[in-house]
This record gives structure tokens, C-alpha cells and sequence, in this order.
């Protein structure tokens, strides 16, 4: 199993991951960090546990989204053209969107 670290809000973490996805994984963690980076722009620094719950949030609403989005059949001829990239995408997000409630509860936990 390889780890990489990865930082979000200028704080380094280390996330395991299988092997193979490690360039995966970084170039996730940099979609939270944009995101995380967005809220602080918009609300300031309230702390990491808020701005990663608050982050895992909108995360979460983009995936219903496109959940919603492939059960309606969409309204996107790019997305109805790729079924299994979108399933693929949604798969990612979901479980991105667990890592970081995970790691939300351990720093609160912390």
C-alpha cells in the first residue's frame, strides 16, 4: 500500500491509498484544497475541522448533483456520451467525500 502526503489549508497530511494512485490522490487533494482555499476567501479561517466539514459539504451537493444528474438522464450530451466516466467520477467524489469526513472526525477528535 503506498501513502502520499498532501496539504490542505497549508496543513501536510499523509493518506494512504493503493498502489498506482498516487498521482490520483494528490491531484484530488488539490481539488479540496481549491475548495477549502474558496471557503477562507469567502468565510475566513474558522478553524480546519469547520473549513473541511464545510468543504466535504459542498463536495457532497456537486455529487448529488451529478447523481442526479445520470439517474435524469441529464441534460449534458458530454455526460449522457460517457455513462462509465461519469459512475467513475461520482465513485471518486463519493469516496473523497468519506476520506475527508473521516479526517474531519479525527481532528475533531484530536
Amino acid at each position: 500500500m503506498a501513502s502520499v502526503e498532501v496539504s490542505i489549508n497549508g496543513r501536510f497530511y499523509r493518506i494512504a491509498c493503493e498502489d498506482g494512485q498516487e498521482q490520483r490522490l494528490i491531484r484530488l487533494a488539490g481539488s479540496v484544497d481549491e475548495k477549502v482555499s474558496s471557503l477562507v476567501e469567502q468565510v475566513g479561517q474558522v478553524g480546519d475541522t469547520r473549513l473541511l466539514v464545510m468543504a466535504s459539504l459542498l463536495i457532497a451537493d456537486e455529487l448529488d448533483d451529478a447523481k442526479q444528474g445520470s439517474v435524469n438522464g441529464g441534460g449534458n450530451g458530454a455526460a449522457a456520451a460517457a455513462p462509465a466516466q461519469n459512475q467513475a467520477t461520482i465513485a471518486a467524489l463519493s469516496a473523497l467525500a468519506e476520506r475527508i469526513e473521516h479526517i474531519a472526525d479525527g481532528l475533531e477528535n484530536a
